[in-house]
């Protein structure tokens, strides 16, 4: 049984080594990655979920981004320990964060595979444009109020 808790400073440390057994080496060097570099995640919207032990056995972040000058939510990584996996646990964290997210911002953006994503709410978002290399068809979005994504457009930068 896994207990969803916000992220502190004292869990960075166990999530990037869960980043790191997840995703594949050179995960850093990522588009997505570049977006982030030298900004804090969002505070509050860092979910973790540990069990009855402690062990971290999953984790999803959110990040500030700009999508043609609109405020966004960068979702990712999101990520199960493989013991872990199948069992429900990365959709709680998505689901739960997303609620949360709900509370202050508008839209959510993130770069996944759309039959995984889509069962979450999210669609292709064709108007907007990851920094490359992304591939355009992994390029997705969640309306976190009615209309969120209405009108936003555009190049995703850097919330500066």
């Amino acid at each position: 049984m896994f207990t969803l808790k916000k992220e502190t400073a004292k869990d960075w440390w166990d999530v990037e080594a869960l980043y790191d057994l997840c995703f594949a080496p050179g995960r850093t060097a990522l588009s997505s990655y570049r977006l982030r570099d030298d900004v804090p995640p969002v505070p509050g919207l860092s979910v973790i979920a540990r069990d009855d032990q402690g062990i971290l056995g999953g984790a999803i972040r959110y990040w500030p981004v700009r999508v043609g000058g609109a405020p966004a939510l960068l979702l990712g990584p999101v990520a199960v320990h493989p013991t872990a996996q199948g069992e429900g646990l990365g959709g709680a964290l998505i689901r739960d964060s997303l609620a949360d997210a709900a509370r202050q911002w508008d839209r959510v953006l993130l770069v996944g595979d759309l039959p995984y994503y889509q069962r979450f709410g999210f669609r292709l978002l064709s108007q907007v444009e990851m920094p490359s290399p992304t591939n355009p068809d992994r390029v997705l979005g969640y309306e976190l109020t009615p209309g969120g994504w209405v009108g936003v457009t555009g190049p995703v930068t850097r919330f500066a």
